[in-house]
């Protein structure tokens, strides 16, 4: 009983948030601080949402940059995970390459759009390598520091017990360090979603920043309004999958109970 109305409680306070924000919004625009033209009411921003589904490019544009998403992002887990489970394992390997990913950790991956499009063109590769650049670095970093987090203890039990290394891995080492990798899993989702938008922004054809971009240039920022509406919902939804994804896995491994 306590679990069900602490998540009513939950989605209660969320959704008086939302209406807090939608409010204060709406009373920005009845105040004319700006006209309607700079800032759109959430009546216009709505019709335009419905504009969009009524031309039938609003979930082929949703579709087409959470594909470009899905892509970028999954590579980035490909490549940083393993490197990362390497790194934070072998300490000496990690100490020779580690200068080398501290210089490129600070290089934004929008500074690389004039090399991407030179390799990739334009379409979907760029965005896609942008999203992977911007995912990868908060993954990899998050994976050698939960390795580094490992209880030496736990080596030496499964030791004991005849684990082979690809078993301590598997059984011990990837359940003891998951709670600390899931910490840049969620931030990799976040900062990657940001990158989609630019790299769509550049060189695309649809998506939600490409509609961004075409709706500044004929100067409807109803459709502006509307575009940034919806990559905060898309953005927020794919959060939560994780989440979900996150709350699974510490069920199955035992961590914590299912209603939770």
């Amino acid at each position: 009983m306590r679990t069900i109305v602490s998540k009513a409680g939950k989605r209660f306070v969320s959704l008086l948030g939302i209406l807090l924000f939608i409010g204060l919004w709406q009373g920005v625009v009845a105040l004319h601080v700006w006209d309607t033209t700079l800032l759109p009411s959430p009546r216009q921003t709505w019709d335009a949402i419905r504009e969009l589904a009524k031309d039938g490019i609003l979930f082929p544009y949703v579709g087409i940059s959470l594909y470009r998403f899905v892509l970028g992002y999954g590579l980035a887990l490909l490549l940083a995970v393993p490197l990362g489970l390497l790194l934070g394992w072998f300490v000496k390997i990690q100490r020779i390459v580690n200068p080398v990913l501290q210089l490129l950790r600070p290089i934004s991956p929008t500074a690389w759009f004039p090399f991407i499009v030179l390799w990739f063109g334009i379409g979907d590769a760029p965005a896609i390598a942008i999203i992977t650049i911007a995912a990868f670095f908060p993954v990899l970093f998050s994976t050698i520091a939960a390795i580094a987090r490992i209880d030496p203890l736990y080596l030496r039990v499964s030791d004991n017990l005849g684990f082979s290394r690809f078993q301590f891995f598997y059984k011990i080492a990837i359940p003891s360090a998951f709670p600390y990798m899931m910490i840049g899993l969620h931030i990799a989702i976040g900062t990657a979603w940001i990158f989609l938008v630019a790299g769509e922004m550049v060189g695309a054809q649809e998506g939600l920043g490409y509609l961004i971009v075409d709706a500044r240039n004929n100067m409807r920022t109803d459709m502006v309004l509307a575009g940034i509406f919806l990559i905060g919902v898309t953005g927020w939804a794919l959060d939560s999958l994780v989440r979900q994804f996150e709350r699974f896995v510490a069920w199955k491994w035992g961590w914590q109970q299912r209603s939770e």
